[in-house]
């Protein structure tokens, strides 16, 4: 009796097993492209990362003119790092090019620019006369400001988006660049300073890993209408930092640092409050 003819697409043990694949020739003229060559090359958006290098530039030249003893370029260059961060993730949302090599080249420049770049440029002003402790303060700012950016990159997409938990990382490089900038601009000499600087850079650096709560903004309505005052309080807010920029930027990030105990304790108060209110509603 005649075996039966195999059949490819039977069940059974044969059916199974994958068949073997088939190689692809390899393209030549008059033969179409194999599979592999068909794939576009991954690569990464440009204009987003332009900012985000242009930030690391900022850092690291703040670094390297506070080791040549010009601290107000040092300060300038760390505020610069700061517009410029500014830039990138909102130029990434608006033109759909956010990326994950963008978020971790953005955190990576984030630590150059504000953890490592303002410690180095207050240990260099004011810090290297305290000794053991300049340093110890300057590693406190520059520990927090690490350990912020890795919560914060843990905690993406789970996060409330209203509320920073810790104080940002560039409000906190504000905070030093703006003091510096503050004693360099009234001839104060860093070493009569130094135990005011030790606090700003230890303080700033356990309000990054704080679990305090601070307003990030990300919610405010750019392209919705405003009332008219709404643009005269913006314009007298840019006449003031005009008048003199280094200490109204130091008041206004330090009032932002203050900011996060405030709201978290008023937080706290409201939800204790409901809390008694609830059980009083229950019995009644």
């Amino acid at each position: 009796m005649p075996e039966p003819l195999y059949n490819p697409h039977q069940h059974g043990p044969e059916s199974e097993s994958e068949p073997e694949p088939v190689p692809t020739p390899a393209a030549g003229p008059g033969r179409a492209p194999s599979g592999r060559s068909r794939r576009r090359r991954r690569g990464i958006y440009l204009l987003p990362n332009l900012f985000t290098t242009a930030a690391l530039f900022a850092g690291f030249y703040a670094v390297l003119s506070a080791n040549a003893g010009r601290y107000e370029a040092a300060a300038l260059a760390i505020f610069a790092a700061m517009l410029l961060d500014g830039f990138d993730g909102r130029i990434a949302r608006m033109t759909n090019t956010q990326t994950d090599f963008g978020a971790e080249f953005d955190s990576l420049s984030d630590m150059v620019a504000f953890g490592v770049a303002p410690a180095l440029v207050a240990y260099e002003w004011a810090l290297g006369g305290l000794g053991k402790l300049g340093w110890l303060a300057a590693f406190v700012y520059t520990a927090g400001a690490a350990l912020r950016l890795a919560r914060f990159n843990t905690q993406i997409g789970i996060a409330d988006k209203r509320y920073f938990q810790g104080l940002p990382s560039p409000a906190a490089a504000a905070i030093i660049a703006a003091s510096v900038w503050i004693g360099v601009d009234n001839g104060i000499a860093g070493a009569s300073v130094s135990l005011l600087v030790a606090l700003f850079a230890a303080g700033a650096g356990l309000l990054m890993v704080s679990n305090f709560r601070y307003q990030s903004f990300k919610l405010l309505d750019l392209n919705g209408q405003v009332p008219f005052m709404v643009m005269v309080v913006v314009m007298l807010g840019f006449a003031l930092v005009v008048l003199d920029p280094p200490i109204v930027l130091f008041l206004l990030f330090l009032a932002y640092a203050l900011s996060g105990p405030v709201l978290t304790l008023v937080q706290r108060r409201r939800r204790r409050g409901r809390r008694r209110r609830e059980p009083a509603a229950g019995r009644s």
